[in-house]
């Protein structure tokens, strides 16, 4: 299960109430690419915009949506906020990584066994 904390929750919160729509989910993902083999995605989508892939599911009142594909290298991902001399951001706590660069925005990761998961090509 993906844990998310209280400032990663309040963030959240404000992104959404920016925006103009309603029924936003926020998702999280990965991609190819990064000083490792992928980096964290994350976006704000209409539910109408998952695909048959997602997963949406709550978490700490927060409505998530999740590809599938994806679940088993996230699936124990810790969600955190932080605001450094640097600026603000996301901090992502993946216990399933192998190895994750300085920023912590990438990441390599070990195969999981099943032919249900797939890393992205």
């Amino acid at each position: 299960m993906i844990e998310i904390s209280e400032a990663a929750v309040a963030e959240i919160e404000r992104m959404q109430a920016v925006r103009t729509q309603t029924d936003r989910r926020f998702r999280i993902g990965f991609a190819r690419g990064g000083c490792k083999d992928f980096y964290y995605t994350v976006d704000l989508v209409n539910s109408n915009e998952d695909d048959d892939n997602d997963l949406p599911y709550n978490v700490n009142g927060i409505s998530l949506s999740i590809d599938l594909h994806q679940l088993a290298y996230l699936e124990h991902l810790k969600l955190d906020y932080s605001e450094d001399l640097m600026g603000g951001g996301f901090r992502f706590e993946n216990p399933l990584a192998t190895t994750v660069c300085g920023c912590g925005n990438s990441f390599s990761i070990a195969h999981v066994e099943s032919e249900r998961w797939q890393l992205p090509t």
